[in-house]
């Protein structure tokens, strides 16, 4: 404290800032403290403009809190005195650069301290007859990861071949879907050949090895745009790659492309228009993984990484009807990903089949020293094991409103024929959307500078639910309501942990969104897999209702596929997978295609 304030007392103006000083007086030597006294609070030097009783007024309207006229006149004389730090801190960006990489110094544990998880590492694929090789070129497009990587090492299939059935179906089908920011031909042509070399001698890497893939354009790929879907990091490119495309490489895969996400991670708009979904081109994709969804679904790449802070993977896996993966927190590694929220952030595969996402778990799980929430964990997985007498909880009411529709009152009928034991849970009437705060907040401070320098003013939506507002209006944010939400997420997490003791899953809408903001701030696994097809009379949005941009009505309704969401415990996605897996065989409708696409 004795040090600051003799920097607040010795620094030149320009440092501090035109409104930092309180005279333009020079800066005068600190007071002679009588030795052995200790610092004390609201004693150093004014910093800050003036504030007067009518500033704290106002804001207890933002703060939702009331003082006295006494009070508020102690506060405003107060104030550019005890908190002086706070205006040291917000001149801070500007003095002691923050690196991207550099993450909060608290670290969300979503075991909170408890050993979760498998206690060994058993990966078992499913078994049975391979196909011969289809001779319509999207008969092989379309086939899953699990399936084309049989063909790929008995090279009835080439990776080269199938690489440029990639190429050309992006070529001719995603300009109606707008899913690819950079195409990434040459150098997929070539890892392609690289891979054939390999597989010709004998160097077979596994189920990925030539396998062609895209990522969501917030992965950073070395010498390749990583855009960030979003106007002011249209230049980007990184030197690096991030430790998820490095394990990918390492796997064999081959990169396709850089695909759509919305701007910054928010919903599917991004600077190149808005990504569309296959099964309703007339509607988006959602978000934020849009082109991850929209790319899987169409048959333009095998597989794709998404990512997930509040429903990134399960809203665009829902509405293009793949499969999507959120890990548990801390699984996969986030090194060279884009910071959205240090505490919520997950990479995860997005497929068109449930084993597809585990070959591609299975690669790119495991801890990296550039991600301080990354920990090693194990990996428990057997396509051919039964489900027989696992409990699925549900809540009942969920069931029997929205977002629920007949398919998810028909999935827990389809759980109870497979053998499992529906159990009824409830939940806590807690306010959960109040853990948003802590979204809010971790986004604003990772995208600050770009607020206070007014990049972000570049993005193209810049609605009141757009993240240029989030991130201005989360300036005004409490750090007191912060914390309190801090403690709510460990009370949530403890409840959730009592839970899933009671039950080995949860059965849930997809798009519920209690469950959304739940498990995306406690860290636990899900899966959304389809499991039917309903009929919808207007096209479904992300953004909130606007009489600017009204969305499609369609008559007669257009037939759109429709999923459940499973939820794991933590570390424990091969069980929910395995359980995936078996409804997926019930549903019988992961193989339809979109029409149009073919």
């Amino acid at each position: 404290m004795s040090s600051r304030r003799r920097f607040l007392a010795r620094a030149p103006a320009g440092l501090i800032g035109a409104t930092a000083l309180a005279s333009a007086q020079p800066p005068s030597a600190p007071p002679t403290a009588t030795p052995g006294a200790p610092p004390t609070f609201g004693t150093a030097p004014p910093v800050g403009p003036e504030i007067t009783p009518t500033t704290i007024a106002e804001a207890e309207k933002l703060m939702r809190v009331s003082f006295s006229e006494t009070e508020r006149q102690m506060i405003a004389a107060n104030w550019r005195n005890s908190l002086a730090g706070l205006a040291d801190r917000r001149d801070g960006p500007r003095r002691i650069a923050l690196p991207e990489t550099l993450a909060p110094a608290t670290q969300w544990d979503p075991a909170l301290g408890r050993g979760v998880g498998p206690a060994r590492n058993r990966f078992v694929r499913s078994a049975g007859p391979v196909p011969a090789l289809p001779a319509d070129e999207a008969d092989i497009a379309f086939a899953p990861v699990s399936l084309l990587s049989r063909w790929i090492e008995t090279r009835a299939l080439t990776s080269e071949r199938l690489t440029r059935i990639y190429l050309s179906r992006i070529e001719r089908l995603d300009g109606r879907l707008r899913s690819v920011i950079t195409l990434t031909a040459d150098h997929a042509v070539a890892q392609a050949r690289q891979a054939d070399r390999e597989i010709a001698a004998g160097r077979y890497r596994g189920p990925l090895h030539g396998m062609p893939y895209g990522v969501k354009d917030l992965l950073d790929t070395a010498g390749i745009p990583t855009t960030y879907g979003a106007e002011p990091f249209r230049q980007r490119v990184p030197q690096r790659d991030a430790a998820v495309v490095k394990r990918l490489n390492a796997a064999g895969a081959v990169m396709l492309a850089k695909l759509s996400l919305g701007a910054l991670a928010m919903n599917d708009v991004w600077f190149g228009g808005q990504t569309m979904n296959p099964w309703l081109p007339e509607e988006g994709a959602s978000g934020s993984s849009a082109g991850s969804g929209a790319a899987t679904a169409a048959g333009l790449v095998a597989f794709a990484i998404g990512s997930e802070t509040g429903g990134s993977i399960i809203s665009p896996s829902m509405r293009c009807g793949v499969t999507g993966l959120r890990p548990t927190f801390g699984r996969v590694p986030r090194t060279g990903a884009m910071t959205l929220c240090w505490s919520l952030d997950k990479l995860g595969p997005m497929t068109r089949s449930v084993e597809d996402a585990m070959l591609v778990l299975q690669a790119i799980s495991g801890p990296d020293t550039g991600d301080v929430s990354s920990r090693p964990s194990k990996l428990q997985f057997d396509a051919r094991a039964s489900v027989k007498g696992l409990r699925v909880g549900y809540v009942p009411g969920w069931l029997d409103e929205a977002p629920a529709i007949d398919i998810d009152r028909q999935a827990l009928d389809m759980v109870r024929r497979l053998g499992m034991q529906p159990v009824p849970i409830q939940l806590p009437a807690w306010p959960y959307d109040s853990l948003n705060l802590i979204l809010f907040a971790e986004a604003a401070a990772a995208f600050e500078e770009l607020t206070l320098s007014h990049g972000v003013d570049q993005l193209r939506m810049q609605t009141p639910d757009s993240w240029p507002n989030f991130f201005r209006m989360s300036r005004f944010l409490s750090a007191v309501d912060f914390v309190q939400a801090d403690r709510l997420r460990r009370l949530v997490a403890q409840e959730m942990a009592r839970l899933m003791s009671e039950v080995d899953l949860l059965l849930v809408p997809s798009l519920r969104e209690e469950m959304l903001t739940i498990t995306n701030h406690t860290g636990h696994p899900s899966l959304t897999l389809r499991t039917g097809f309903t009929s919808v009379s207007e096209a479904r949005s992300d953004w909130a209702p606007d009489a600017a941009r009204p969305v499609a009505k369609f008559s007669p309704p257009r037939r759109v596929p429709h999923g459940v969401t499973l939820i794991g415990r933590l570390f424990d996605e091969g069980l929910l997978a395995q359980v995936g897996l078996a409804m997926e065989k019930a549903a019988g409708v992961s193989a339809e295609r979109p029409p149009g696409f073919f």
